[in-house]
């Protein structure tokens, strides 16, 4: 009833992610970083010209060049680490920006698009809920005006894509502005449309008539 099926692969990704010790998700540089071996580090250090401890290569790899971040990975692969399988289905899937495309490509070809056709006023429904995409935005960055909580823009506008109410998009596009937030976005995106059940009769009640319920809807 509640389409739980769109967040039994989110549960079950993150619980792989979490086991201890496994590094399923981590990259073969995240898994050197972890190892914490000191000789290791100074070679990473070294090519970043920063200390070599954890935190501060973090930091250069963070403001790092994406060309100097692969050499980096590489580097680490040449140490004898491998990435985690789940951290290689983020490369090729995520990453890569496929996996949204394709999800989303599938869902518009499942679309009927004959009672939009039929009665064109049905799309200011549609574009009314994108108003939600400009008001999350506005909202991530009114909490940072006020520093209640710091989000660039990139991560507004990542967060604000939830708006429009499809996963694929917020992944998509988290993924590219900003893929430290994708797991939090993704799960909030899918979770508030697994609520959806639950959040439209009190919606519906208050804006039709009982006659008006018990209309029933046929196909065009």
């Amino acid at each position: 009833k509640f389409e739980p099926l769109l967040l039994l692969p989110i549960g079950f990704g993150g619980l792989l992610s979490n086991i201890p010790e496994a590094g399923m998700a981590l990259t073969a540089l995240e898994s050197l970083l972890a190892h914490h071996d000191a000789g290791q580090l100074a070679v990473i250090a070294a090519k970043l010209n920063c200390a070599p401890d954890v935190h501060a290569i973090k930091e250069a790899l963070a403001l790092a060049l994406p060309s100097v971040q692969s050499q980096m990975e590489n580097l680490a692969v040449d140490m004898g680490y491998t990435p985690g399988v789940l951290a290689l289905f983020y490369k090729v899937a995520i990453g890569s920006g496929v996996a949204p495309l394709v999800i989303f490509m599938g869902v518009g070809a499942m679309t009927d698009f004959g009672p939009l056709l039929a009665n064109p006023r049905t799309l200011l429904l549609g574009a009314a809920a994108q108003f939600g995409i400009f008001a999350t935005v506005l909202g991530a960055l009114t909490l940072n005006y006020f520093g209640l909580i710091s989000f660039t823009l990139p991560q507004a506008a990542a967060i604000g894509i939830i708006g429009g109410a499809d996963g694929p998009t917020a992944i998509y596009l988290s993924g590219k502005l900003a893929p430290e937030l994708l797991g939090a976005i993704a799960v909030a995106a899918y979770s508030y449309m697994a609520l959806v059940p639950l959040i439209q009769p009190p919606i519906m009640k208050a804006l039709t008539t009982e006659t008006e319920r018990k209309i029933r809807m046929v196909q065009l």
